[in-house]
């Protein structure tokens, strides 16, 4: 059985209503985020419109894209889902080398 080498790997994004975003990720988490508390705050004007909103995608780099001027790190999605930290060692990717881990706290 093949494994992923990056269990943050956003695979799948699903606009909900009222600046929630459903997303799933190539270990097998699912969930729900709320993006409201963004909306209107510098880049984030864009998202003033609901439908500006809803047209989310993967980025090439793996990131929640939405323009040229907006996008979000799929991986601080991942960790606000599962309520984990950049220093739990669970969320190192199976290539990393642990010298690649910043911890902030």
């Amino acid at each position: 059985m093949m494994t992923d080498a990056n269990p943050m790997r956003l695979t799948g994004i699903e606009p909900q209503d009222h600046y929630r975003l459903r997303l799933a990720y190539a270990d097998g988490v699912t969930g729900v985020v709320d993006l409201s508390n963004l909306v209107g705050k510098g880049v984030f004007r864009l998202w003033e419109d609901p439908a500006a909103f809803r047209r989310v995608s993967l980025g090439s780099a793996g990131e929640l894209h939405w323009s040229d001027h907006v996008d979000l790190c799929a991986d601080a999605l991942y960790l606000q889902i599962t309520e984990k930290s950049e220093s739990d060692p669970s969320t190192l990717r199976q290539d990393a080398a642990p010298d690649n881990v910043v911890a902030h706290s």
